[in-house]
């Protein structure tokens, strides 16, 4: 399953075999565990979404709320978004340096993070990662990353 048409979360996760929903399952209550305050999960790009509200943060390039991590039960694996490392070559680092200090396999893209059973993840290392971005500190990275809007010079 790439993608889900699940309006909520809820209907998600009743749509997954029962395995499937377990292992998706245990990796949401670590998400949301760890999630700083200020992001709200839906589903969003069919899969479970945490982003900042459009209320919160209007001005994003594509009018939708502002994603920080997303979690999907995939064709062959499942995989977690981690907008953090994307953005930050230091949280990148921390993160690659955890599972490479752990002996873990390491599948990850520039924010996807691939594995196959809940025990191929860095628990702690992922949990850090998610944590380690309160809403105004991404806001803060993610806008060094926009062009500069028109009359103004960039930072």
């Amino acid at each position: 399953m790439v993608s889900s048409a699940a309006a909520t979360v809820s209907e998600y996760l009743e749509e997954l075999p029962a395995e499937r929903r377990a292992v998706i399952s245990k990796v949401r209550a670590l998400v949301r565990k760890h999630m700083p305050k200020g992001y709200v999960e839906a589903m969003g790009w069919g899969m479970i979404f945490w982003s900042i509200p459009l209320k919160r943060y209007p001005d994003t390039y594509n009018g939708k709320p502002l994603g920080y991590v997303a979690l999907a039960a995939q064709k062959n694996n499942y995989t977690i978004y981690l907008m953090g490392p994307a953005i930050s070559d230091k949280q990148d680092a921390a993160l690659r340096g955890a599972y490479k200090r752990a002996g873990k396999k390491l599948d990850m893209g520039k924010c996807c993070l691939h594995f196959r059973k809940f025990e191929d993840l860095h628990v702690e290392a992922v949990a850090e990662a998610i944590a380690s971005f309160p809403v105004e500190l991404y806001l803060e990275h993610y806008e060094k990353t926009r062009p500069p809007k028109p009359g103004k010079k960039a930072a």
